[in-house]
């Protein structure tokens, strides 16, 4: 016996662009989409109806499970809690980024975590206790000595849909200017201002050993088995052209429009952390999401560390007249399903997955910044297949 339910009186965020009218979801499916309001169904009062988000790249997950320094949540809450509030910040699919390697090279329990948490996403999901539809993003730091070791223990696992490629070292990437990276590390405790040239020099030596090996190794694995590559903060056209020769997908995080430039031209998704919108610019000191998108290069918005950030980007860019709700919507949605192979969500189209968000805007008096006014979504339903979950 089929199930139905129909919500009508909301504004459809759709491909083409916002529209009043009614949704009916059938099995699990949007089986119909229709102007104006319909007598039957659950009334949404004209709040917006969205595609939910698809996460690609969400740190998220590692602060349930180190809340502080030192401590080490039960893996299974601590991803409970994170899918509870990814759900609530309008997530329905999310890739959970799990760090393999580490870049300061102390040989602690990264890669053993990574596996005991993808355990646990896939422990939950398997047994329906997850809100949203959760697969893994495996990231791999290339400069350290276990990475390819720890990959190994992925490889096989079918829950991986993304493998991303990265080299934290400092010096180039992300780290180009060395005293960020200083910045950051002493301000983590890991390093103090007197030893910090004893604690880097280590670092590159080891970037410059494994780096290279690690990187054609893995990506080698992923091409045999199908799982869809990014690379990470991609600096250079050499870079590129070198992730190219891969077969990489996806460019995330470049630092420089040259960079992004060169990535868009070979055909890659350029992702860029929605936080970076919302604050106006990188924390490390590169190139800003807003000027790519002014450019045309940014494809893909992600939460990154604030999982509310992506609908909060998507919103106020709308306020502030940079680009229209339904092409903000493809930034968090249909884009990144896309780009990973996900074909059927992320629009609100007839046959696709009923994964959907009901959104109530705010709007806030206008700042220096937002000369137009502030624009905070208010998640007040999020559906999973037609059925809700948040």
């Amino acid at each position: 016996m089929s199930r139905e339910t129909v919500f009508s009186n909301t504004s459809i965020v759709g491909p083409e662009g916002v529209s009043d009218g009614s949704v009916l979801i059938r099995d699990g499916l949007i089986a119909d989409i229709s102007s104006g309001a319909s007598a039957a169904g659950e009334d949404l009062d004209g709040d917006y109806l969205l595609p939910g988000v698809v996460e690609l790249h969400t740190d998220h997950l590692e602060y349930h499970f180190n809340p502080r320094p030192g401590v080490q949540w039960e893996p299974l809450p601590a991803v409970l809690a994170s899918d509870a509030q990814l759900a609530a910040a309008g997530a329905t699919t999310v890739l959970d980024a799990v760090r393999i390697g580490t870049a300061t090279g102390r040989r602690d329990t990264t890669s053993g975590a990574a596996r005991l948490l993808a355990d646990s996403i896939e422990l939950a999901a398997d047994a329906g206790l997850l809100r949203a539809d959760h697969g893994i993003h495996v990231r791999c730091e290339v400069s350290a000595e276990d990475c390819l070791d720890a990959f190994g223990g992925f490889t096989d696992d079918p829950h991986v849909r993304l493998v991303s490629l990265m080299d934290h070292t400092p010096g180039q990437r992300q780290y180009a200017d060395i005293e960020i990276f200083k910045r950051y590390h002493i301000g983590k405790g890991h390093v103090t201002e007197s030893g910090f040239d004893a604690f880097v020099a280590p670092l590159i030596e080891r970037s410059a050993r494994y780096s290279d090996v690690h990187r054609r190794a893995i990506a080698g694995l992923a091409a045999e088995r199908g799982i869809t590559l990014a690379t990470h903060d991609d600096a250079t056209e050499d870079h590129v052209a070198e992730s190219v020769a891969f077969g990489v997908r996806i460019s995330e995080f470049p630092t420089t429009v040259l960079a992004a430039t060169a990535a868009d031209k070979q055909g890659q998704h350029i992702v860029m952390g929605a936080p970076n919108i919302v604050r106006g610019g990188s924390q490390s000191g590169n190139v800003a999401a807003a000027d790519l998108l002014a450019l045309g290069l940014l494809h893909i918005l992600s939460s990154d560390y604030v999982p509310s950030s992506p609908l909060q980007a998507t919103f106020q860019l709308a306020a502030d007249g940079v680009i229209g709700l339904a092409d903000g919507v493809r930034l968090i949605s249909e884009n990144p399903a896309a780009a990973v192979g996900l074909d059927d969500r992320g629009q609100i189209a007839v046959g696709r997955r009923a994964d959907l968000v009901r959104v109530r805007a705010h709007d806030l008096p206008a700042t220096e910044s937002h000369p137009r006014g502030r624009r905070v979504p208010v998640v007040r339903g999020v559906y999973r297949q037609g059925t809700r979950v948040s």
